[in-house]
């Protein structure tokens, strides 16, 4: 089963925590639904080219976060999320990246009116993408 996971090898976030947030995103998008049978570990350790060790902790974190199941001997499956899970989950992921938005613009003494104008603009170009790329 390949995974959608891209790694950014220039990236000063761990590889560990880029896979984990990919996949995070992944599960609470919906994009990998409930019961789906994921890759074990050694074949998407291969896949990514990485250690076996660094997925085995993706997946122990993400199991202890509740979004993944491990069935002895069955394989490692994704969690049936309730859709009120999955809206906290990813409405969190949102203000969350919001946050650090709202430091660095303080960090650079970016005033309200002009981070509050920067957020428009990104929403309408990013908007405007995603609905060109859907067409």
């Amino acid at each position: 089963m390949f995974m959608p996971i891209q790694i950014n090898e220039n990236s000063s976030e761990p590889l560990y925590a880029q896979i984990k947030h990919q996949l995070r995103a992944l599960i609470l998008s919906g994009h990998l639904e409930g019961g789906m049978l994921l890759p074990s570990i050694r074949e998407f350790a291969n896949q990514l080219q990485c250690s076996v060790i660094t997925v085995r902790r993706v997946y122990q974190d993400l199991e202890n976060d509740g979004l993944l199941r491990t069935k002895q001997g069955t394989g490692t499956f994704v969690a049936h999320v309730h859709v009120e899970e999955r809206d906290r989950y990813r409405r969190h992921a949102v203000e969350r990246a919001l946050e650090e938005a709202v430091d660095a613009a303080i960090r650079v003494n970016i005033s309200r009116g002009e981070l509050e104008q920067l957020l428009q603009d990104v929403i309408h170009r990013k908007w405007n993408a995603e609905q060109a790329k859907s067409e």
